[in-house]
């Protein structure tokens, strides 16, 4: 069977590429002429390798047609989270050096605002006109001189502004690359083969969303298109559509799970073969009833835009509850203290990745890929330690790591222990300021539908954290807000919740 789109378009050009959130229908053919045709477009403009084409876009064929024509094209495709406001789309486009746009009307007033305040603005072309003169009058044939280029998603920016992951392009023939992307899916036990279907349940704008779609359609799958995630929805697309594989967040598996009984006893998921999750801590009790519930189905990685990894199977993980596994193939894990020296097992310390063939820098900041690297290695300050195994299981990002009385507190540990209570439907801790402590133990918390926020909740939670917790590690108290700031990805906006308990600390510095 032909792998890759454009050669699966020729072999088999009426499969299902595409399942929009609309019901609509791409085919693999449709897919390529329309890659074709804006890579002709781009190219029109005076777009040349290694350029830049920024997306503000849905999930919508339209972001993996303009994710295909970059590829061939030899550019860089940015994917700009559409959350963000005009100052943050500018900054993208500006550090980015963009070289065309292309949004969505739902998105048009935030991204023209971006556009206005640079001083040399991109030319810009929205969905809503069919990108205009973009790809008028272009044909849909396969462009000459073809080269693969690549993604440059930007970090997240909880930590500071966002920087682009940027890797060098190797000037190599896309046909050739995206035959071998499907390796990636084969470390997981994912096949090429016309049959499978991939559901897409969270932004495209995301690296592992949009990698995980990108080379479910190089290896022949068809991929369905959620815009907005519900667990209600979900279920439904998982039983219509056969979904035999689909990518998630622990915050996801939370919410399913606090479905009713009878519509979870109700739901047929049985089309499923894989489903793979990352990007936070999982509590180990929502795994494992995510596993009773679906099956040994749930595979778990650790990695990052700039790249990874690790990974555990469901058998391996009942083995070793709470790992994210071992060293995928092509790389490897190492865990160091602060001087650079290993740790032995059982030890916590900062976790290393090797860059393999996976190397990067950090667009415009050469400081920030000089920080992170050592002898090879990355990391993104992550804390964690080995089993005896080789298997890695994490603590927390060291940036978010609590230290009180000179004692090292992990958040994530505290956050797994409320996710077990009914009550709590999702929940954040971090340090605040003690005047004797130098810091002290904060939780947030959004109560579960049914619950009732208030001193007796909070007398409650801190009750059952004292049962599975040290005490130093329990929460000094507890503030409850109606929704937690996340990512529509999962991804916790902790600095939102954060910075204003230190806002006084910083003005009397």
């Amino acid at each position: 069977m032909a792998e890759g789109v454009w050669r699966i378009a020729d072999e088999d050009p009426a499969r299902p590429a595409i399942v929009e959130a609309t019901g609509a229908i791409r085919t693999y053919r449709e897919l390529a002429d329309e890659a074709n045709r804006l890579t002709h477009g781009l190219r029109r403009l005076g777009l040349t390798a290694g350029d830049v084409v920024a997306a503000v876009l849905p999930n919508e064929a339209t972001m993996l047609a303009l994710q295909l024509a970059a590829f061939q094209g030899g550019l860089y495709l940015v994917p700009v989270n559409t959350r963000l406001t005009a100052p943050e789309i500018a900054y993208i486009l500006d550090d980015s050096r963009a070289r065309a746009v292309v949004h969505s009307d739902r998105f048009a007033a935030a991204t023209g605002a971006a556009l206005d305040s640079l001083a040399a603005p991109p030319p810009a072309f929205s969905t809503a006109s069919g990108l205009g003169e973009l790809t008028a009058g272009v044909p849909a044939t396969r462009p000459d001189d073809r080269s693969a280029g690549a993604a440059m998603h930007y970090t997240s920016g909880t930590t500071g502004r966002p920087k682009g992951v940027r890797r060098p392009l190797a000037g190599l023939d896309p046909d050739l690359v995206a035959e071998r992307l499907p390796g990636f899916l084969a470390i997981f036990g994912v096949t090429p083969h016309g049959g499978a279907v991939h559901l897409a349940v969270s932004p495209l704008y995301h690296t592992a969303v949009m990698t995980f779609s990108t080379t479910s359609l190089h290896a022949g799958h068809t991929v369905v298109l959620m815009d907005g995630w519900s667990p209600e929805e979900t279920l439904r697309l998982i039983s219509e559509q056969r979904v035999s594989t689909t990518h998630m967040v622990p915050t996801q598996f939370h919410r399913l799970l606090a479905l009713p009984d009878d519509v979870r006893t109700a739901a047929d998921v049985s089309s499923l073969t894989h489903v793979i999750h990352a990007a936070a801590p999982c509590p180990i009790e929502d795994k494992r009833r995510m596993l009773d519930w679906w099956g040994p189905v749930i595979y778990e990685y650790y990695a990052a835009t700039e790249g990874g990894g690790t990974l555990v199977t469901p058998r391996e993980w009942l083995e070793r509850p709470g790992t994210v596994g071992r060293a995928w193939p092509n790389s490897a894990v190492r865990i160091q203290d602060d001087g650079g020296d290993p740790c032995s097992p059982g030890v916590p310390g900062t976790v290393w990745m090797s860059l393999a063939q996976a190397d990067f820098e950090y667009h415009g900041d050469t400081e920030k890929t000089r920080a992170g690297r050592r002898d090879g290695f990355f990391t993104v300050g992550d804390v964690g330690y080995l089993d005896e195994a080789g298997y890695l299981f994490l603590c927390d990002r060291k940036a978010d790591m609590i230290i009180s009385g000179g004692v090292n507190i992990y958040p994530a540990e505290i956050e797994m222990a409320l996710f077990a209570h009914p009550k709590v439907a999702d929940a954040a801790v971090f340090g605040i300021p003690d005047a004797e402590w130098g810091e002290q133990v904060k939780a947030v918390v959004e109560p579960a539908s049914g619950a009732t926020a208030g001193p007796d909740l909070e007398h409650e939670l801190m009750e059952f954290c004292r049962k599975r917790l040290a005490g130093y590690k329990c929460p000094k108290t507890i503030d409850f807000i109606p929704q937690m700031p996340r990512e529509p990805t999962g991804k916790l906006l902790k600095r939102n919740l954060r910075d204003p308990y230190w806002a006084d600390q910083r003005r009397a510095i």
